[in-house]
């Protein structure tokens, strides 16, 4: 019989963000998505930049993951990851203003530009963006009703 949770441990060089059991887990994959249940086939695989949800008890939570890599077991689901950042964390003024300033390089067509440097702060700013709108009603009931962040 397949178990009922996973156990899903998520890290970057700086910190803990979650260790914990879950339901179900949405990766941001290299190459796309990829939605892992307990019992999930081995396997270890490449981040790309986009949003990890987590479902619990009815509660999703949700981060924006910027590169790295996952190792998913059929009972345990290791992200390390490079830049990761929960959805109630996420300064929304500061994305707002990384997103405008990716924008006004992209848009400017100068031959001093590094498009690809400016491409890549666009996707962070709007993955940023995303979670935050998202996840940041459920992020913030969590952080108040526990009176801290979990780390």
């Amino acid at each position: 019989m397949l178990p009922s949770s996973i156990q899903l441990e998520v890290v970057t060089p700086e910190r803990e963000l979650v260790s914990e059991s879950v339901e179900s887990v949405q990766l941001p994959g290299l190459d796309g998505e990829l939605g892992i249940l307990p019992g999930h086939a081995p396997l270890i695989t490449e981040l790309g930049l986009g949003q990890l949800t987590y479902r619990q008890g009815g509660q999703t939570g949700h981060l924006a993951i910027i590169g790295g890599f996952a190792e998913v077991l059929p009972d345990h689901v290791s992200v390390l990851a490079e830049i990761a950042e929960r959805a109630e964390d996420i300064d929304l003024k500061r994305a707002e203003a990384a997103k405008e300033r990716a924008e006004k390089r992209l848009a400017s067509g100068g031959s001093d530009v590094d498009w690809n440097r400016a491409a890549v702060a666009l996707q962070r700013a709007l993955i940023r963006l995303q979670v935050a709108s998202i996840g940041g009603v459920v992020g913030r009931a969590r952080h108040h009703d526990r009176g801290n962040v979990e780390r």
